[in-house]
């Protein structure tokens, strides 16, 4: 044996202690890798091939499920640090969580940065909303916050999901995205008008990953340790400003590069240009405010800053790329609902329908056991469950003298027992109505998108209006009107820049009225009355989450 032995070694061949010698799966060392086994050199290949059966096997099953949205993304690795104020203020006043706590402390995260309609292999210059997913791996648990890089959504009831996406995938006959379809969607939706506003503007195509913005979107809780809450939302601000491009400089990248904020992104972490984004949070009393013009639970809206100051929380700093992208990449896996102590959902419709949506679509496509993968464990929390077995399952959550044979609850022989209950069990308004199906009753769907233009440089405007007249241009002749429609109620100066484009005038279009399913407000059923004359919006004096500069990334061939 030792004579052996040291005849491989001599001659070249892998050394079965050698570390890096390949194996299979079974730990078995590979001693052919370059021929099956076969009959002769020129004979029949045999059944009981096990490396061949083994390898080929797993590479027919190499791709899980791609997801339904965000299919294509990127992700890296960092830390957050926490000032442990909000603004000026210690934070313990506002929430009990214990990542925000001290002044410098630091927690461990991983982002996956996206596109969300595209396939796995999409181009990343497309028009899209960006997904801003952060995990952070906090000594109380994970916690995800799954945003995007715009400031609000198309819809405020998450029942309504399937079918926005629906209208901005390919059409299921053709394969194709097709405005026409989406536009269908979007004239019966006027909710969806603010986000429009922002998607096909410049900002719907960032530069790349590093100057881009990331917003919580949905309305969340704060919680103190005497069970106080306030309404809180998250907004995250690059340091290294905002940049985007417009349609004809995408396509210019697009020409050469599917992937080229990923690769920017590898790059400047690879090279040590560590990116930053500062965290702001907004914050409200935890109540439905009457005194304003919409609903703080409505993820179509933001919050007007000179009402509402976002104050610096943190700073996340990204240091370190992945190792493996399908381990990494493909299985990281986000949910709304993967919240810590302090921090709380609120009734906000959108994420009350995500936080089923998220975690049941990774059950679905990673496996029941996504959460024991690596990059999805409590890498800095115990883990201590009664769940056992599923398909991939390749460990216990055990706590340490528990007895193995118990897993169940209440239980008085070893088992696990419940943690003590917190002092405040409670956490917001006492609340009291009747079960029903009805929209909220400040939808107010125009006000925020027509201040939104009016806030934006006449680059960003430009470009919105070249591409609502190439979009919605492809529409049928009823969309096209009802779409203009909407863009006349949002600002006059859209909707005539738009008309002009679209070769519609105003008279074709004032007298269309309010769709079945809107209820109009007083001030716009006063604008209706007096569409296409009521004055550019007036903005004198306020500041808009998303308003930041945007540079403009010129890019040619």
């Amino acid at each position: 044996m030792t004579d052996a032995g040291q005849q491989h070694s001599t001659t070249g061949q892998n050394d079965a202690g050698d570390p890096k010698t390949l194996t299979t799966r079974q730990g078995h060392p590979v001693y052919d890798n370059q021929n099956t086994r076969t009959v002769g050199a020129r004979g029949p290949a045999t059944l009981e091939n096990y490396q061949l059966l083994e390898k080929i096997s797993h590479f027919d099953r190499e791709r899980i499920p791609e997801r339904v949205v965000h299919a294509r993304g990127f992700v890296a690795y960092g830390e957050f640090e926490a000032t442990g104020k909000w603004g000026d203020e210690p934070i313990a006043k506002y929430t009990r969580a214990k990542l925000f706590s001290e002044p410098g402390k630091k927690t461990d995260l991983a982002i996956r940065l996206s596109s969300v309609i595209g396939g796995r292999d999409s181009s990343e210059t497309a028009r899209d909303p960006r997904g801003f997913a952060v995990k952070f791996y906090t000594e109380d648990g994970n916690w995800d916050l799954v945003g995007n890089n715009l400031g609000v959504f198309f819809i405020r009831d998450a029942i309504k999901f399937p079918d926005v996406i629906h209208s901005l995938k390919p059409d299921p006959v053709t394969f194709r995205q097709e405005p026409a379809r989406i536009f269908d969607f979007m004239s019966q939706t006027p909710e969806a008008m603010h986000m429009l506003v922002n998607l096909f503007s410049p900002r719907g195509i960032p530069a790349d990953y590093r100057h881009m913005q990331g917003f919580g979107v949905n309305t969340y809780r704060w919680v103190n340790a005497a069970g106080e809450s306030k309404l809180v939302k998250y907004h995250f601000q690059p340091r290294e400003g905002v940049k985007s491009l417009t349609e004809e400089d995408a396509a210019n990248i697009q020409a050469n590069d599917l992937g080229h904020a990923s690769k920017d992104l590898y790059e400047a972490i690879e090279r040590g240009d560590y990116p930053k984004w500062d965290l702001y949070v907004q914050m409200m009393d935890d109540h439905d405010h009457p005194e304003l013009d919409f609903d703080p639970l409505d993820d179509t809206k933001t919050w007007p800053e000179q009402d509402f100051e976002p104050k610096l929380i943190g700073t996340m700093t990204l240091n370190r790329n992945v190792t493996d992208h399908h381990n990494e990449n493909e299985q990281i896996a986000f949910g709304t609902g993967v919240l810590v102590d302090g921090l709380e959902f609120s009734d906000d419709k959108m994420l009350v329908g995500r936080t089923f949506s998220y975690s049941d679509t990774q059950r679905y496509r990673v496996g029941p056991n996504y959460l024991q993968l690596p990059v999805n464990s409590a890498k800095n929390a115990r883990v201590a469950t009664n769940q056992r077995g599923g398909q991939m399952s390749y460990g216990t959550d055990l706590a340490p003298g528990q007895n193995p044979h118990v897993n169940y609850e209440p239980n008085i022989t070893g088992g696990l027992q419940e943690a003590p209950k917190p002092e405040q069990a409670e956490v917001g308004p006492e609340l009291e109505g009747r079960l029903t199906r009805a929209r909220l009753p400040r939808t107010n769907d125009y006000m925020q998108a027509g201040q939104r233009y009016q806030l934006m440089e006449q680059w960003e405007k430009d470009d919105l209006v070249a591409n609502f007249i190439a979009n919605v241009g492809q529409a049928v002749r009823p969309v096209q009107e009802r779409m203009l429609w909407h863009f006349y109620m949002t600002d006059d100066e859209l909707g005539a820049r738009v008309g002009e484009g679209l070769g519609i005038s105003l008279d074709e279009i004032k007298d269309l009225g309010p769709l079945a399913t809107q209820t109009l407000n007083e001030e716009e059923t006063e604008r209706m009355k007096n569409l296409g004359h009521n004055g550019p919006r007036n903005v004198e004096g306020l500041t808009m989450t998303h308003c930041v500069p945007n540079e403009h990334v010129v890019v040619t061939r």
